[in-house]
Parts: C-alpha cells; structure tokens; sequence
C-alpha cells in the first residue's frame, strides 16, 4: 500500500544526505512492517499518518482487529534505544512493545489516543498525573542485558564540564558567567558522585505534555517516544517547565516556574534542589544549542530565561514569560 509522507517531514529530512536517503528507503519500509506484521492501515481515505520530527507513524490494525501503531524511526541514537526502554517498562507506565525491527527502524506498539495529550489537562491535573507516571517509569537497573546498553547521566555530566564552557566561548560568551557556573556545578557534582549511585533509574528525558497520552475509553495515561539516560530522576522535569509557559501567572512568573517545579517535584517524589539544578544544566545546554543554529534566538531566549530563573536570578533584557517563543 502506497502511504503519504506528510510534507513537514519531508522538509526536514530533505535537508540533510542521509535524510534524503531515509525518505528514499521509507516508503518500502513501511511496507516491509506491514506484511510481515500482517497489519492492516487503519487511515481514513485521504488520511495522513503521524508524524514528529524524525519518525512517521501509521495507525494499524493486526489480524484480530486490534488497533496498534506502526513508528518507522530515522536511524539515530535514540531510535535504537527506544524499544530498548520500552522493553524494560513492559507496558507499565510506556505504551507497550509489541513487536520491533531494528534493521528497518521499525516498532509496533500499542495505540494510544493521540486527541488526548496531558497538555489537554488543566496543569494542577496535569502534574499529578505526570508526577504518577514518573514513578511507574523510575526502573533501577537489574540484571536484564537491555541496562549495559543504554547511556548514563553521570557520563554526560562528565562530557559538559568540558564541552559547555568551550562552546559558550567559541559563541563569544553570550550570556553571564555566573550561569554557565551554575550548570557546571552540577555537572561537576552529579558526574563525579552519581557514576555509581544506588539511586539510578531510567530516566524518560523527554516527558512533556505532549509525549504522554491517554489510553482509549480510559482515564490511564502512558508516556511515548522516550528518549533515555540512567541517573537522577531529577533530570525528567525540565520539559515540563520550558513547555506551557503560558500557563504562569501574569505576576511574578518567575515565581510561579519555580512553584512548578516544586509541585512537580513532589509529585515525582523528588528532590527539588536536584530538580532545579539539571534543569538549569539543560536550559543552558539548550541555549547554546538554539546559538549555534540560525533563526533560533527566541528559543534561546526561552531557554535562558528557564535556566537564569531556576537558578534564582533571572537575566534582565529578556522578554517577559507570556512573550517568550512556545515550543510547537
């Protein structure tokens, strides 16, 4: 069967070589996962199938009818780590993992219901069920062979120490001192003392609003297209923070981003220091990455306003809050 490739993804992946290569290969890819899935699309006519930014997904049924959702990945790190990590939640707390190719980036899993995203909820609802969700999500590393595969925090902790003060120099040093130091502390901390930590677990780092959907007919939400680190769980709440900042309030939204966090916290059963710390390392680690490209400056912006907020002295010059570019 001949499926649509929605033209936001194209775009993208035109970009780049191995882009354009991917896109040759998907479509005889999808087909490859449908016959030897057996699966039927389950598209209305004329309908498009889903997509992010690096993968198209397909709502399907198998041979008894049941719905399921067939993702074909652009091969990178973190497509070849997912079905890793979704075969450890086993369905708890992630959708499930039915079936998987590696060779053609292929996962069959359990459909959820996209019209219904956490960032549908009202945010104190919200919190509470994203804090649950955490918990379920929150494995400690066992003797299963998938743990020795995946990537740690204290590592990348490591790595940044060296890689963020050098790329905010080769960027001119375009935001204060005192905030890249409030990141590496951290860095400097978690990577030296966590390496080992008995508190590791497997971290969903990208656990937005957006990524965690209801189950059909149910009031259960699960979390989707996991990206994966073992460490801190602290390092699982800043999405929540840099996504709906037009839900803070008018007044002082500096404070209410740090409310967040703390309810956020509490409802993980977290430490809200250690949660406002990695936020700020990723906010700035964010910032520097938005620098180095073009026409990113208000996602910079954003980011250092989250980070210089977190870390308790939010940098004067910035939009305010509800003027900061949302992410889409």
């Amino acid at each position: 069967m001949k499926l649509e490739i929605p033209e936001p993804l194209l775009r993208r992946h035109r970009q780049t070589p191995e882009g354009r290569a991917w896109l040759g290969h998907l479509p005889g890819f999808l087909n490859l996962a449908l016959e030897q899935w057996q699966l039927l699309v389950d598209l209305p006519d004329g309908g498009l199938p889903w997509y992010g930014h690096t993968a198209v997904v397909v709502p399907v049924r198998t041979t008894d009818g049941t719905p399921a959702a067939l993702k074909v990945a652009f091969p990178y790190e973190e497509a070849f780590l997912e079905p890793l990590a979704l075969s450890l939640w086993g369905g708890k707390g992630a959708a499930a993992l039915w079936a998987s190719d590696s060779d053609i980036g292929a996962l069959l899993i359990e459909r959820l219901d996209q019209s219904r995203p956490l960032l549908k909820l009202p945010l104190d609802e919200a919190i509470a069920v994203w804090g649950e969700l955490v918990k379920k999500l929150s494995l400690r590393p066992d003797a299963r062979p998938e743990w020795h595969l995946l990537p740690q925090l204290a590592a990348t902790a490591e790595r940044y120490c060296d890689e963020l003060p050098e790329r905010w120099s080769m960027l001119s040093e375009p935001f204060p001192r005192w905030l890249l130091e409030a990141a590496l502390e951290v860095c400097q901390t978690r990577g030296a003392v966590s390496r080992r930590s008995s508190n590791d677990v497997l971290i969903h780092t990208d656990l937005h609003y957006l990524n965690i959907l209801a189950k059909p007919g149910s009031g259960h939400y699960s979390a989707i297209d996991p990206q994966i680190q073992v460490g801190d769980g602290e390092f699982s709440v800043a999405p929540c923070l840099w996504n709906r900042l037009q839900d803070l309030p008018v007044r002082n939204a500096e404070a209410g981003l740090r409310r967040r966090a703390r309810d956020l916290a509490q409802a993980a059963g977290l430490d809200e220091d250690l949660v406002a710390g990695w936020s700020v390392v990723r906010e700035v680690e964010n910032a520097l990455s938005y620098l180095e490209k073009a026409g990113h400056s208000g996602d910079a912006q954003r980011s250092l306003w989250v980070s210089s907020t977190m870390a308790g002295k939010t940098l004067q010059g910035l939009p305010a809050a509800h003027e900061l570019t949302e992410l889409h």
